[in-house]
């Protein structure tokens, strides 16, 4: 190898390496787009795509009471099987009317759920249960701090979010 070869690649080399310092003191002298959480939070206007659980949908005059009319289409619709509604059963002639029994929707004559629940930990978050509902009752919670140690608390009542929801909004 000859003295100008030499001298060629030692210059190819320094050169790289000017270029490679150069973008990485650029890199260094922009702002972070790091967040360290908990300290400091994202700033929430850059969500609008997020999509979070499913959750109810209050009606426009009483927003406590969900749209859902527990005809059971997002349950069919969910290829996870993570939507579970459960509507009364209606007491037969005859019988006694003590406790309420709970079943699967629909249930005939039943128009309202009386339970919602989604298992968040099964979720693929496909959209299918929203996208099927006759009434648009469901919509994607734009909550990005879901954050549990137990899978068990990722079992969400729709219908109690729904009610606690409706409450802070109207405080």
């Amino acid at each position: 190898m000859s003295v100008s070869q030499l001298i060629e690649e030692a210059y190819t080399g320094l050169k790289s390496l000017v270029i490679g310092l150069g973008v990485t003191g650029k890199a260094l002298t922009q702002p972070g787009v790091t967040v360290l959480y908990p300290m400091e939070e994202v700033a929430r206007d850059n969500l609008a795509s997020f999509r979070g659980h499913v959750e109810l949908v209050g009606k426009d005059e009483d927003p406590a009471v969900p749209k859902c009319v527990a005809c059971g289409a997002c349950v069919k619709a969910c290829p996870s099987d993570c939507i579970t509604i459960l509507c009364p059963i209606p007491a037969k002639e005859g019988e006694a009317g003590g406790e309420v029994k709970m079943g699967p929707a629909p249930q005939k004559g039943s128009k309202t759920p009386g339970a919602v629940y989604v298992d968040f930990s099964l979720c693929s978050l496909c959209g299918q249960c929203a996208k099927t509902c006759p009434v648009d009752s469901l919509k994607f919670s734009d909550n990005p701090y879901m954050v549990r140690f137990d899978r068990k608390e990722f079992r969400i009542d729709l219908l109690a979010r729904l009610k606690r929801l409706a409450k802070e909004d109207g405080e």
